[in-house]
């Protein structure tokens, strides 16, 4: 997979903006830093290639002794989050510690970005509501059993439960990725991206984007080049009526 430069964010929650040709656009918010380059890692000293980001600033009276030392090695101020992003060598030595990163210097609008989130938390669930399961019919003879989950097992062979068996347990907090949402603006002066769609996670939540890793430029369905016209008149008409 394709190694691309991104940023940590946090994310504010969801609204609606229109695009020039009037399409109402769901997109959800996030403020993207500004983040700081607290450390580079090279292959010569590490064996790979990154650079780790920080951000938020942290109180220094929550700092423990061991991070003062780092971050006053660094001569950065103490974030709340970091995260190492795998970068090739060459784009590795275009930063430095210290240096500032904000929106504008690594997305661009229209572009295609990955978010992760970690997805809110459930508790204990049962399999229907964890696994979508259908339950059993309420009809005549059946008692206590509409929400259960059915046979577990075999008796004799092979005597016990399979592993990853689709079962009532803990739902949610869970690290998802969700790739090749449309990033469709970058707001400059509150360090703030809106994105096309939603977002794991809760608000508030930190979700780090990177550039899509697939693909280089973002493709709306439907905006393609025009449809070749059906020969059937039955399908034609029913084109005509839908407005197309």
């Amino acid at each position: 997979m394709a190694m691309r430069m991104g940023l940590l964010g946090k994310k504010l929650g969801m609204t609606q903006v229109f695009a020039e040709d009037g399409e109402r656009i769901p997109v959800t918010v996030v403020q993207t830093g500004p983040c700081v380059v607290t450390g580079i890692r090279t292959q010569e000293k590490h064996g790979y290639s990154a650079i780790q980001i920080g951000y938020g600033e942290k109180p220094a009276r929550l700092v423990k002794k061991p991070q003062q030392g780092f971050y006053a090695k660094a001569g950065v101020k103490p974030q709340r989050v970091l995260k190492e992003i795998r970068l090739p060598a060459d784009d590795v030595a275009k930063y430095e510690v210290g240096q500032e990163l904000r929106a504008q210097d690594v997305f661009e609008d229209g572009n295609p970005i990955d978010v992760q989130g970690t997805t809110k938390g459930k508790g204990y669930q049962g399999v229907i509501k964890r696994h979508g399961m259908a339950g059993t019919k309420a009809s005549h003879g059946v008692h206590e059993y509409f929400r259960h989950g059915g046979s577990i097992g075999c008796r004799l062979t092979p005597g016990h439960v399979h592993k990853g068996k689709r079962m009532a347990g803990h739902m949610g907090v869970d690290t998802q990725t969700v790739q090749n949402l449309e990033l469709v603006a970058i707001d400059e002066e509150r360090d703030v991206i809106l994105v096309r769609g939603a977002v794991p996670g809760p608000d508030d939540g930190i979700v780090p984007g990177k550039k899509s890793a697939k693909l280089d430029k973002y493709k709306r369905k439907g905006q393609g080049g025009e449809q070749e016209r059906s020969k059937n008149p039955l399908k034609a008409s029913k084109k005509a009526a839908a407005g197309r």
